[in-house]
This record gives structure tokens, sequence and C-alpha cells, in this order.
């Protein structure tokens, strides 16, 4: 029972091991079979989670991780983006000629330490499942070598990585000096009756944890890292980040702070709503700016963390199922978005201007509704799920008083039309560009499909239902 919450993480992991394994003894050409393996071993670990979601909250490893609702959801978000980014790889890494087994195994490890920051109870747990997520990342960053762009995605990626590594493990060296806890559901107990002397040493490490975080979720000031390295990347590994790691990175400010100091909310509210208002206003203003698909949507997702920052703040009832559901949302119109920019990468490069998008749709309608949806799903138009997670996160923060805030989210959000719809402008209405036109690949065609009906069905059940029960 000890170790029940941890199935899912303990699947990819040995899955993963398992691929390395087969990868020395694979037959050149064979690769697609270690697709699908991480497919399968995919599918094992999204089974694992629903049946946990039978069993009701399970605490393991002395109270060291903790299964409940909240780590249901974020798990499957976490494993839809696995997926989906696996379907889109295949046909990219045989066009370049970097399709390895490795690949698929360092996809299923990251997502094996996403899974573990999303039941984390624990300090140690946290910064465990930060290092065990991040050091697959820094590889599958520069895994495009050798081209220049990808290692200095993922040189950079690794040297600000170190130094978000370092805050962390600080912030809870202070914690621990200062109360003798990391677990985080002790952290709140001794914060209801704290002691005065140590109180300094917990507030300034609780500081340093959301600086390390704040860099893991790309929120302003800790976002720079964020466009190099999203168009640096190979194309699906930036979908990838985009929506997998941005959703662990919430789940461990979830822990943190609503679980950890939650008590303490009155003296990091501020700090965390001014980060986000920076967040919505610099990833949607510089987002403006950008000529290069790849960068916008890094823009997208700076802007998108300071929506979920929001819903930090926002009135509990309606705050996690907000938060939940809005990372679900954005994790599927995401992925989706990416999947038809693979389609766009031709095997001789990748020409990511918004002009190799001009009158794609003329020639494939499907691709171009498709896009359109996932922008406006972005951009949080009805029926889109976009749209329903964005008015719970502004109901929420609105009912805790934050109206503010909630007004600068509109604003922004009414900003970002702009630049989301500016690709769907050039799919539809541009003139065609012939050397632009989206290659065969059932992988990406699927993981299209996939993304579009979820964006769909997700918007119209919680219309039909009022409100999704989370």
């Amino acid at each position: 029972m000890a170790w029940l919450p941890l199935l899912p993480t303990l699947i990819l992991t040995a899955g993963a091991l398992l691929l390395l394994l087969a990868e020395a003894f694979r037959r050149p050409g064979s690769a697609a079979g270690m697709a699908w393996g991480a497919l399968w071993i995919t599918a094992l670990g999204t089974g694992a989670t629903g049946v946990l979601a039978t069993w009701g909250p399970l605490e393991g490893i002395y109270r060291m991780v903790l299964w409940d609702r909240g780590a249901f959801w974020l798990s499957l978000t976490i494993l839809v983006g696995t997926g989906i980014a696996i379907l889109f790889s295949q046909r990219y890494l045989a066009d370049r000629g970097i399709e390895r087994g490795e690949y698929y195994a360092f996809l299923l490890l990251a997502a094996g330490g996403m899974l573990l920051m999303a039941v984390a109870a624990d300090l140690l747990v946290v910064f465990l499942a930060l290092e065990w997520l991040s050091f697959p990342l820094y590889i599958l960053a520069g895994f495009a070598r050798p081209q220049p762009e990808s290692e200095e995605a993922a040189l950079k990626y690794f040297l600000l990585g170190a130094f978000a590594s370092a805050f962390l493990v600080f912030g809870i060296a202070l914690i621990f000096a200062g109360t003798g806890l990391t677990n985080l559901n002790d952290l709140a107990a001794w914060l209801k009756r704290p002691d005065p002397g140590a109180q300094p040493l917990v507030w300034i490490g609780g500081a340093l944890l959301l600086v390390a975080l704040g860099f893991k979720a790309a929120a302003v000031p800790f976002h720079l890292w964020t466009p190099d390295v999203y168009e640096g990347a190979p194309t699906p590994i930036t979908g990838f980040m985009a929506a997998a790691t941005k959703t662990a990175a919430v789940a461990a400010l979830i822990r943190v702070f609503w679980t950890g100091l939650g008590p303490a909310m009155d003296l990091w509210a501020g700090p965390v709503a001014l980060m986000a208002a920076a967040t919505m206003l610099v990833g949607n203003g510089v987002a403006l700016l950008q000529s290069s698909f790849k960068r916008m949507m890094a823009y997208s997702s700076i802007a998108h963390a300071g929506y979920l920052l929001m819903g930090l703040l926002g009135e509990p009832s309606l705050a996690l199922p907000g938060v939940m559901f809005y990372l679900l949302a954005y994790s599927v119109a995401t992925l989706g978005a990416f999947a038809v920019a693979v389609r766009m990468a031709g095997p001789n490069g990748e020409d990511q201007s918004f002009g190799a998008y001009a009158g794609v749709a003329r020639g494939s309608p499907g691709m171009g509704a498709a896009m359109a949806l996932f922008m406006l799903s972005l951009i949080g138009v009805p029926p889109t799920a976009g749209f329903f997670a964005k008015l719970m996160l502004f109901a929420a923060a609105w009912q805790a008083g934050w109206i503010a805030l909630v007004l600068i989210g509109v604003i922004t959000t009414v900003i970002s039309a702009y630049f989301y719809l500016r690709v769907v402008v050039a799919m539809w209405m541009d003139r065609p560009e012939p050397r632009h036109l989206p290659r065969p690949d059932p992988g990406a065609r699927l993981s299209m499909a996939l993304s579009a009906f979820a964006t769909l069905f997700l918007g119209v059940l919680w219309l039909m239902l009022g409100g999704l029960s989370l």
C-alpha cells in the first residue's frame, strides 16, 4: 500500500529502462517499435491512474507522497501530453536522422518525474521530482545535435535550471532550519502556531521556493530562458515542455503553497499576484512582436502561467477545479497546435515564420480548421474548453477579491486574440506557398484529431453539466 501512490511513476520509469535496454539490441531502422512501446507504456500508466482514482486518498512512504483527486487530474494531464508528444515525434525524428530509442526513454523518464511531482507531499520529494524531470529534458532539448540552436537550447536550459535547483535547495534548507520539518502537511500545522523566532527563516525559504518554481513555470521575471529553449529544441519536445512541464510546475506550486504554506497565504499572495500580473502582461505583450510561431507559443506559455498563478489566489472551491481544468484544456490545445507545426516542418529544415503557414488551409482545410480551433481555445472563445477553463479561474479570483487582477486577465485575453489569430489568418487568407505544403504524417494527424476532439468535447461537456466536478 505504501508504494501505490507511486504506481504510475514506477510504470513509466520501468518502461523507460526497458526501452534503454532494448535500444542496445535494436536493429537499425526499427525505431518505430520503440515509439509504439513508449505509447503502450504510457497507456499502462494512464490505466494505473484510473485504477488509483477509485481508491480515494492514499498516503505512502512515511507520508512523503499523497494520491488524491488533484494528483489524479495532474497525472492524467501529464500522461495525455506524453502520449500525444510520442505520437507526433516519430516522423519528425526520422526526417532529421535523429530517431533513436533513447528519445522515447528520456521522454518517459521526464514524465515519470512529473508524475512524482503530482503526488509530492514533502519538500524533499518536490526537489527529487524537479531534478528527475529536469535532466531528461536537458538532454531532449539538445537532441537535434549537431544543430547549434538545439545545443544552445540545452546549455541555456541546463545552466539556468541549475540556478533554479540551487534556489530550491537553499529554500528547503532554510525552512528545515526554522521548523525541523519538510512534510508539507506538518509545515501547514506549524504555521498555525509558529515560533516567532523561526518565522523569518520560513518566509525567506518560501520566497526562494517561489523563485525556483517560478522558473519551471516560466513566470516573469524568471522566464527569460523560455523563448530560446522553445525555439531551439526539437518541435515535439517544445510541445511536450509547454504542456506537461507546465503541469508539473503548477503541481509543485499547488503542493508547496496551497498545502504547505497555505496558512501563510496573506504573506505570499501579494508577491504571487504581482508575478501573475507581470506574467500576463509581458507574455501577451511580447508575443505580439514575434515573427516565429515557436517563439510566439513560448510567450503564450508564459502568459498562461500568469493565468494559472491568478488561479492559485482564487476562492478554493472554484480555484482547485479551475486550475486542474485549465491545465488540461491548455495542454490539449497547445499540443494540437504543435502537432500542426510538426506537419509543417519539412525534412530539410523548419521555417516557423508565419509566412510558412500562408494559404495552407486552402489545400488542407482540416488542418486549418484544427489550428483555428486550438487558437480559439487558447484565447478563450466559447464553446471551446479554453473558454470555460478561463471563466472558472476568473470567477475564482473575482470571488476572492482580486478584481484588478481579473481585469488585467480580461485585457490581456483581448490582446492575445491578435497574435493567436495571426496564424489562422495566414493559413486561411494569405496566398499559398507551394514549397510549404504540409507533409503526410499519420502520427501528427492523429494527434491533431485527438486534440481537436478533446478541445471541443471538454468544452461541450462542461456546458452540458454546468461545470466539471473535479
